[in-house]
């Protein structure tokens, strides 16, 4: 699973011994960066002014939350692309799975993509999520596919089909504030699915180069697809800790 980074205007915060500032994260809602903090009560003062929202922090200010008692909910790298700098092999765009599978837009309801995403993140991955069927199509595929979170969709989104038109593999990618952002590539488990995750990245960066100059994602720490994601070029560009103030 992907997502994250960007922010917007930012807040400053004081009470009498602390201090903090904070910005929106673009296309995030309900979510925060830390920017900078100072006293001994950053967690406290979160919670009274913002509560329940969630708030991404860098590495030393989210081992001083997580001491605090805050609820980790995320720890992840961020990775980048330059387009420019290193543009894709023009062979990358004539990359097609093999039969049965084929190439189909990203233009299903998210219930068509459900079975393959629940598949990709069985339990003790990384990215696992317990919350039920409903809760996954209308509170994480259904913002990403209709552009209310991380910015519209792109063309470069796409799904691969076995010969049953069943949804076996997916890649969502949006415009995240001028950045190609690859919210969530995923995939069937099983050896006949195996490589699809990776054809449809190679695809979707050669279909991105010339109209984008980067290219980001995020990815949880512990996540073997990192290997993936620097097979393909993307360099690791921050690391940062999400909690959840509620």
């Amino acid at each position: 699973m992907l997502h994250e980074s960007g922010t917007g205007e930012v807040v400053s915060l004081t009470d009498r011994t602390t201090t903090l500032r904070y910005a929106p994260v673009a296309g995030a809602p309900r979510m925060i960066r830390l920017i900078a903090a100072e006293g001994p009560d950053v967690l406290a003062l979160l919670r009274q002014r913002i509560p329940d929202w969630s708030v991404v922090t860098d590495l030393a200010a989210g081992q001083r939350l997580l001491a605090a008692g805050a609820r980790l909910r995320r720890h992840a790298h961020t990775m980048h692309r330059d387009l420019r700098a290193d543009p894709p092999s023009p062979d990358w765009a004539r990359a097609r799975p093999p039969a049965p599978f084929s190439f189909t837009a990203c233009d299903r309801p998210p219930e068509a993509l459900l079975e393959a995403w629940r598949e990709a993140y069985p339990p003790g991955h990384p990215d696992h999520v317990t919350a039920d069927d409903r809760a996954l199509r209308t509170e994480l595929l259904q913002p990403l596919l209709s552009g209310r979170v991380l910015g519209p969709l792109l063309e470069t989104s796409a799904l691969v089909v076995d010969g049953r038109d069943r949804v076996v593999a997916g890649l969502i990618v949006n415009d995240r504030a001028g950045t190609a952002w690859v919210s969530d590539v995923f995939r069937r488990r099983g050896p006949a699915y195996a490589g699809l995750g990776g054809l449809l990245l190679r695809r979707a960066v050669a279909g991105l180069a010339g109209r984008f100059s980067l290219a980001g994602l995020a990815v949880t720490v512990g996540n073997p697809a990192q290997r993936l994601y620097r097979r393909l070029g993307f360099e690791i560009t921050e690391t940062t800790m999400t909690f959840a103030l509620s």
